[in-house]
């Protein structure tokens, strides 16, 4: 079985994907345990000297200056979790709660955060044995980080709660049970390290960048088999061009269309009656390009996180002296997560509209010269053709456009107004998820519909005309799962079936290995 150990600082993006949907066994590194133990050693060093410090000796939010005695301070700890976990609506799916599990046990294992070793390995043992805790995912405000969502995860280890367990929805002692572990008494400070975290967006946000890379990979050839389809041209990808407005990712995505094209015969050189495409073909490494850098910023934030301290407060010890610090800050503020969550959802949301429009050039014969047949129908009129998988796409855009209001520009004050500003992260995050979602759909609908096209072109100019390196076998595995429409019929298996090759990255992998036979 694949291993993977966390020290707190080499954590990565592809990790959190494989333990997301897969089962590798994630483990402690032997200096990350010295690490806990040793801030573990140094809370219970506080408080034998009896320090006043916040969320060990004190309450919480509000109640920073409400000092309890020793002989509370572990129900205080309990008391933050069944309080805090007040989460509601849907719970997230299993590989959003695997992820979460994932990054907080990271971020616990930098060593800052005074959680003992036994604690942390629980955590660990629920993940590698597929303990997963119910976790809604509506409640939390990016600040103090993801409060609500992370109680309901630390539930289950003190034997409240619920979780799923080899696919059985169960009480949270009982899952334990099964699982052959034991429920855990929460020390000092435990409660708030659990709890205090930017873990729920930095996992959300993570699978949505990667998943969003695919989806703009997706949209390249998306866009390119809609080029085919209508005739259009690649010259507006010549690499001199775009060396001109020397944007890197405008660059390589261009060049990534010439491969995606190469040795296309469906496709038309310089034709002084026809010199130049719509913008949504030929814009498309000005578009396309710009996702790409947005994408990439948002990895570049959340390759930062994932190996970040989030919570608060934090325990400093001076390697020369051992001298203990408790310091309180703001790490646990979403702010940089929700400003990339927002950011992504808008420009994906543009990924959305520009192929919804390459969707409409294809099925309107006045927009697309008369290449192709009204709506994509041989006998139009008794036939609809494609004409409403268009409305769908518009709809889609059009949800999509309005989850792009940015969360990150609103806030709420909470705690009696000591927490007087928060990231909404968490909403930034899922209104991301659901943008992804929408352009997925979207992205299928082209890819059918550029088929379709591609089908009546091939009528027009011989069985034997080849599609680009790239779009080839793309079409070859369309057809696999929906044959050309030769009337109207059931659509809505056969769109189902494409939204299934898109999300699962079959789109992406056919073009990629009739780039790589070329290559």
């Amino acid at each position: 079985m694949a291993q993977i150990s966390l020290d707190g600082a080499s954590l990565t993006i592809e990790q959190v994907i494989e333990v997301a949907y897969g089962t590798p066994e994630v483990i402690l590194s032997e200096v990350a345990k010295g690490r806990v133990q040793r801030a573990a050693d140094a809370v219970q060093k506080l408080l034998a000297e009896g320090v006043i410090a916040y969320g060990i000796t004190t309450g919480f939010g509000a109640f920073k200056d409400k000092v309890i005695p020793p002989d509370q301070v572990e129900r205080l700890q309990y008391n933050i979790i069944v309080s805090h976990a007040v989460g509601v609506g849907a719970p997230f799916d299993i590989p959003t709660v695997r992820a979460i599990m994932l990054i907080r046990a990271n971020t616990l294992a930098k060593g800052y955060s005074g959680i003992r070793l036994a604690t942390l390995q629980l955590l660990l043992d629920m993940l590698n044995r597929g303990v997963h805790p119910i976790i809604p995912e509506k409640g939390s405000l990016g600040a103090s980080g993801d409060l609500a969502p992370l109680a309901h995860m630390t539930l289950p280890m003190i034997g409240e709660g619920e979780a799923l367990f080899e696919g059985e929805r169960l009480s949270g002692a009982e899952a334990l049970r099964r699982a052959g572990l034991r429920p855990i008494q929460l020390a000092a400070k435990e409660g708030l390290a659990l709890t205090n975290g930017t873990s729920v967006m930095c996992a959300i946000g993570v699978l949505e960048t990667h998943r969003a890379e695919m989806i703009n990979a997706t949209a390249d050839i998306a866009g390119c088999l809609s080029l085919e389809a209508l005739n259009g041209t690649p010259l507006a990808f010549d690499a001199r061009i775009h060396a001109l407005r020397p944007f890197p990712r405008q660059i390589d995505c261009a060049a990534d269309l010439r491969r995606l094209l190469a040795g296309s015969q469906f496709t038309r050189g310089y034709d002084p009656a026809n010199v130049q495409d719509a913008y949504t073909l030929r814009c498309m490494p000005q578009v396309h390009g710009a996702i790409r850098d947005a994408i990439a910023y948002t990895r570049w934030v959340f390759e930062i996180e994932l190996n970040a301290v989030t919570d608060n407060p934090l325990i400093f010890i001076d390697d020369d002296t051992g001298a203990i610090e408790v310091i309180s800050g703001g790490n646990f503020h979403g702010e940089p997560l929700a400003i990339a969550m927002d950011y992504l959802g808008i420009t994906l949301s543009e990924l959305g509209n520009i192929s919804e429009r390459r969707i409409m050039r294809l099925i309107d014969e006045a927009s697309n010269t008369h290449t192709l047949p009204p709506f994509l129908t041989q006998e139009g009129g008794l036939n609809s053709g494609f004409m409403i998988l268009q409305y769908t796409a518009a709809a889609l855009a059009t949800e999509s456009k309005v989850l792009s209001h940015p969360a990150s520009v609103d806030t709420i004050p909470t705690s009696a107004n000591v927490e007087d500003h928060v990231s909404m992260g968490v909403t930034a995050a899922l209104k991301g998820r659901r943008i992804n979602d929408n352009v997925e759909r979207i992205l299928a609908l082209e890819l059918m519909a550029a088929a379709q096209g591609v089908d009546f072109r091939r009528a027009q100019m011989g069985a034997d005309a080849t599609l680009g390196a790239g779009t080839q076998p793309v079409y070859a595995l369309i057809r696999q799962h929906v044959p050309f429409i030769q009337q109207d019929s059931v659509l809505y298996t056969y769109i189902n079936a494409m939204i299934g090759l898109v999300r699962e990255g079959a789109i992406v992998r056919a073009s990629r290995s009739g780039i790589s036979v070329q290559a």
